[in-house]
């Protein structure tokens, strides 16, 4: 065993994980004109929802082979099994339920990271420490002090790292950012972000209960807090809990804000402002906010981010998008397409309008095309760990002024609050023991 992969095996041993030897596998060697077999081989971590949503379509291109899956719920692990089988026409040879043993296989080439958010930051370093590239869910991480680990490792280990913002893959997303970075539609003051979603139901209070059979739900919470289980922290209802993800702000915003800062062409805000609170249902189990409202203030210009649960009626009647309020016009962008309204003032038609420009809807199609393309080049993915990062953060400075209920300042260059050990506190990751924070 070299040098490197010694250090590897020692990180990831003092980390508390146990991890057979590596000895100095490539990826070339796997993945290229030199492969027996030609194939990718992934293995998913997380098989419920979206990871099952990302494995389906890496299952779509013939190079691509799922050689491992993992789940803490015997239910969803069998059932993707059979779905595997179904799909590609063959069995998957492993199945798991400790993470740890997809890092530990040598035939994983790439990791798919479909867990909650809090289990995003450790499957992602170690896959990386270990050689494998990885596909991880959005938002890249449940705290600004994870994000910056998992850049730190992706880049140390020069590994392919691609998060599940396919709207970068989309090509009408680009195409609107880029009309505005071209000055199309004046100077912009105002960049309005939303995401009003009736599917966010309220979640009724119900007792505590002993996890389902066929579920290891202490390694479910992993190193967030030791709590007795509840149907309503369990699966899709996580993302209510600041233990485990930061709400409507984190599962739309990261989208959505993502490309307010790519049509701005702008980086992370100073000066953060986040208000509100369980406006529309008080008493309901839900620790996220129900209703949000911040302002991120740049020299120049403002972007303001709304959200509600429980309301389908957004801007422009849009459940979710964005308004990019120029002096000659306004462009409104969303998943479906984009178009440019003027601004008419008295009898001045300031510019013509853009009539709706419908988007692809292959997304998701496209972001494993570029994952897969970028495995075989090196180079960058649509959506990188860094852009991952920047919007991931973007996302927790509005929570953490929320919960706070006062401004922050922001100092990017050394990744904390000015001067506010409160905020400082909530951007840091607090794990459980026996799960330590990875040192990278």
């Amino acid at each position: 065993m070299d040098r490197r992969n010694f250090l590897q095996k020692s990180a990831l041993t003092a980390a508390g994980l146990s991890i057979a030897p590596l000895f100095g596998k490539s990826f070339a060697s796997v993945y290229g004109a030199s492969a027996p077999s030609n194939k990718v081989k992934v293995a998913l971590i997380g098989c419920r929802s979206m990871g099952w949503s990302d494995l389906n379509t890496f299952l779509g291109f013939p190079e691509v082979e799922c050689v491992a899956l993992c789940d803490v719920d015997d239910k969803w692990l069998n059932t993707r099994a059979k779905d595997v089988q179904k799909k590609s026409g063959k069995s998957v040879p492993n199945l798991y339920k400790d993470w740890r043993r997809v890092i530990d296989n040598p035939d994983v080439d790439v990791v798919i990271v479909g867990t909650p958010d809090h289990w995003h930051c450790l499957p992602t370093i170690h896959a990386c420490e270990v050689g494998k590239d990885v596909y991880v869910e959005k938002p890249l991480a449940n705290t600004i002090e994870e994000c910056d680990l998992m850049v730190r490792a992706a880049r140390k280990y020069n590994r392919i790292v691609q998060v599940g913002q396919w709207q970068r893959s989309d090509p009408h997303w680009d195409e609107a950012a880029n009309y505005l970075k071209a000055g199309n539609i004046g100077r912009i003051r105002t960049v309005k972000v939303w995401a009003y979603q009736d599917g966010k139901p309220t979640l009724p209070v119900k007792p505590d209960t002993n996890p389902p059979a066929g579920v290891d739900y202490d390694m479910w919470l992993g190193p967030a807090p030791k709590r007795p289980f509840n149907e309503y922290r369990f699966h899709y209802n996580f993302r209510f809990f600041w233990d485990y993800a930061g709400g409507l702000m984190s599962d739309w915003g990261v989208h959505l804000l993502d490309y307010a800062l790519e049509g701005m062409n702008a980086g992370l805000p100073t000066r953060v402002f986040g208000s509100g609170g369980k406006f529309a249902y008080p008493t309901d189990a839900m620790e996220t906010p129900d209703t949000l409202m911040a302002t991120y203030a740049y020299d120049g210009f403002n972007i303001i981010w709304d959200h509600a649960c429980g309301i389908n009626h957004g801007l422009y009647n849009r459940r979710e998008g964005l308004a990019f309020f120029g002096e000659n016009g306004t462009m409104v962008l969303d998943r479906a397409g984009w178009e440019v309204i003027p601004v008419v003032a008295g009898k001045d038609r300031r510019m013509e309008a853009v009539p709706f420009k419908k988007g692809e809807g292959k997304g998701l199609k496209n972001h494993v095309t570029n994952m897969l393309d970028c495995i075989k080049t090196r180079q960058l993915p649509n959506a990188d760990i860094a852009i991952g990062a920047r919007v991931a953060k973007m996302s927790h400075l509005a929570n953490i002024s929320c919960r706070l209920q006062r401004e922050v300042v922001w100092d990017d260059a050394k990744s904390r609050f000015v001067g506010d050990k409160e905020a400082n506190q909530l951007a840091k990751a607090h794990y459980r023991n026996p799960w330590k924070l990875p040192k990278v």
